[in-house]
C-alpha cells in the first residue's frame, strides 16, 4: 500500500509541475489562474537586428533591389550589344556597296598609298576631309612621320 501511495505522489508531481510552470496568476481570470500567459515580444522590431523576422526582411529586401538592379544592367547591356551588331551590318553594308560602286582598277578600302592619283578634289564628309579622285576616296594619315593616303 505504501508503495502505491508513493507511486501516486510521484505521478501527481510529475504531471503538476508543468501546469505549475505554464500557469500564471491572472485577477480576471475564473479561480485566478490561467494555463499560459500572453506574449509581448515584437519580433523584428527595427531594434532588433537579429531577430529572424528583422533578418528575413532585410534579406528579401535587399535581394529584390539587387536582383531588380541587376536584371536593368542586363538588358541595358544587350540592347548596346544590338546596337553595336547593327552598326556593324550597317558599316558592312556600306562597304559592300561602296566596293561594288569602285572603278574598275582601283585599289581595295584599307590600302595604303604614300601620293595621291592626278585629279582629286577635296571633300568633306561628316567633318573628315577626303581626297576624290575619280570615285575613289583617299583619307590622308601619317605612319609614323610620313604622310600617306588610306583608301576608303
Amino acid at each position: 500500500m505504501n508503495r502505491t501511495r508513493s507511486n501516486s505522489k510521484a505521478f501527481v508531481v510529475t504531471m503538476a509541475l508543468p501546469v505549475l510552470y505554464l500557469a500564471a496568476v491572472e485577477p480576471e481570470a475564473p479561480a485566478y489562474l490561467t494555463l499560459a500567459m500572453e506574449a509581448h515580444a515584437v519580433v523584428g522590431a527595427p531594434l532588433t537586428p537579429a531577430s529572424a523576422a528583422g533578418v528575413a526582411r532585410r534579406t528579401t529586401r535587399r535581394v529584390a533591389v539587387a536582383s531588380t538592379s541587376t536584371t536593368a544592367q542586363q538588358q541595358s547591356a544587350t540592347a548596346q550589344q544590338q546596337s553595336a551588331a547593327a552598326q556593324q551590318q550597317t558599316a558592312a553594308a556600306q562597304q559592300q556597296t561602296a566596293a561594288s560602286a569602285r572603278p574598275p582598277g582601283a585599289p581595295a578600302a584599307g590600302v595604303v598609298v604614300t601620293a595621291l592619283p592626278a585629279g582629286c578634289k577635296p571633300e568633306t564628309r561628316s567633318g573628315v576631309e577626303y581626297q576624290n579622285c575619280g570615285g575613289v576616296y583617299y583619307r590622308a594619315a601619317f605612319q609614323g612621320e610620313n604622310l600617306v593616303y588610306v583608301v576608303q
